[in-house]
């Protein structure tokens, strides 16, 4: 800020002082301030909390490699099987307690039906830990 001055030697030139007072008002201020509201926020209630020891129970998921190659037949865990025993696995793993994940493995040449009566079947039983397997598309393809 310039100010206006009667003397008509330096009433061209900017002001290069800057006055420090206000600046260290303010900054003890805030200062103050800190100072008050610091121990309400540290504030806390004390309590005695109970003491229990327990394990953590990590029940790790199952996993059931389903495929389905390019003539419609089923396997599971490299095991063929029927449509219908394929059902009949699916509802034994619905009831149990922990879901198991099924990685679905179908053939690209395989008819969108035997995929969809697979799910169907999987969704009637309870299972809903589902996933696709695929193969990663090559780098030199995405271009």
């Amino acid at each position: 800020m310039a100010f206006a001055s009667f003397d008509s030697k330096s009433s061209g030139a900017p002001m290069a002082e800057i006055n420090m007072v206000p600046l260290i008002d303010v900054m003890l201020v805030l200062l103050v301030i800190f100072i008050v509201t610091a121990p309400l926020l540290s504030h806390s209630v004390k309590l005695e909390l109970p003491k229990a020891s327990s394990q953590v129970v990590s029940a790790k998921a199952e996993k059931i490699n389903f495929s389905i190659d390019a003539d419609g037949v089923r396997y599971w865990n490299d095991q063929a099987l029927t449509r219908e025993e394929a059902a009949q696995r699916f509802v034994i793993e619905g009831q149990k307690p922990t879901q198991p994940e099924i990685h679905l493995r179908a053939d690209q040449a395989v008819a969108y039906k035997a995929v969809a009566e697979t799910l169907a079947d999987a969704s009637k039983a309870g299972l809903s830990k589902i996933g696709f397997v695929t193969d990663p598309e090559p780098a030199a393809a995405k271009k």
